[in-house]
């Protein structure tokens, strides 16, 4: 009789086991600031949670710092936004699965005073010359975020090696940045998202926009599986395929801030 009371509990612990929902496996992204800062994915994936019943974990760095956790296998999905870092994450078969998700664009804010008569301007690389030339102070990422790869590359372009005490390398997200060339009077490169978000805290203005070179287009990777048998792959798709579906395109092109939308759904159809 106990034999037989034993096994009927075992078969029926067994049975409500099977019963039970499976829960799905959380996920772990990284990804830039401005997605963060912006408030972008406080709109997103509270209908990807709901739909999948899974959580997804953010981990808001800069692009460099968000491909070296997938590189490490800490995260299993990266959203970013350096094409050429990206293609070469995948390349060097750390990632996956590379989609097209969204764009906006680079801008150079700064100050009302402007004291380099920047304002108007549709060309990034002169306005960058001229920054060297006037050595007016200049707030960089200094983190190797995708923002602070751009901008190097417009130094570069524009023929200028900044140093010097108007030049200052921050080492810090793109929000944190821009409240710092508020309070300084200087200039910054700024995603237009995060600029958007911190507008009416800095008081600082758009100066030069409307340049094909600052266009800013964001990818999103899964992390290799082959690599890291462990990461959470099937979820990592999910993910993908959510926020490249036609819902999570709409999603992104119905998000404003004040009324000004700062990312453009770009999944391919």
């Amino acid at each position: 009789m106990q034999r037989s009371r034993l096994w009927f509990g075992l078969l029926l612990g067994a049975l409500i086991a099977v019963a039970q929902p499976v829960l799905a496996r959380d996920i772990r992204l990284s990804t830039t600031t401005s997605t963060e800062n912006s408030g972008l994915l406080k709109a997103l994936l509270p209908a990807f949670e709901a739909k999948h019943g899974a959580k997804v974990h953010v981990i808001s760095v800069g692009t460099g710092k968000a491909l070296e956790l997938g590189k490490n296998g800490d995260v299993d999905v990266v959203l970013v936004h350096a094409r050429g870092a990206e293609d070469k994450f995948v390349a060097d078969g750390h990632g996956v699965n590379r989609r097209d998700v969204m764009y906006n664009d680079f801008i150079l804010v700064g100050a009302l005073e402007d004291p380099l008569a920047l304002r108007g301007s549709r060309d990034v690389i002169m306005a960058f010359r001229k920054l060297g030339e006037g050595r007016a102070k200049f707030i960089s990422r200094g983190d190797n975020s995708g923002t602070d790869v751009m901008e190097k590359s417009y130094w570069k372009e524009a023929g200028v090696a900044p140093k010097g005490g108007w030049f200052v390398s921050a080492g810090l997200g793109m929000g944190e940045v821009l409240t710092m060339a508020g309070e300084m009077k200087a200039y910054t490169l700024s995603d237009r998202a995060t600029y958007g978000a911190y507008r009416a805290k800095t008081g600082l203005g758009i100066l030069v926009q409307g340049d094909q070179k600052m266009y800013n287009p964001y990818g999103i990777i899964a992390v290799s599986p082959k690599k890291y048998p462990d990461i959470n792959y099937d979820g990592a798709m999910k993910l993908i395929e959510w926020i490249t579906s036609s819902e999570g395109q709409g999603l992104i092109a119905g998000f404003k801030v004040n009324g000004e939308q700062l990312f453009f759904p770009s999944a391919a159809k």
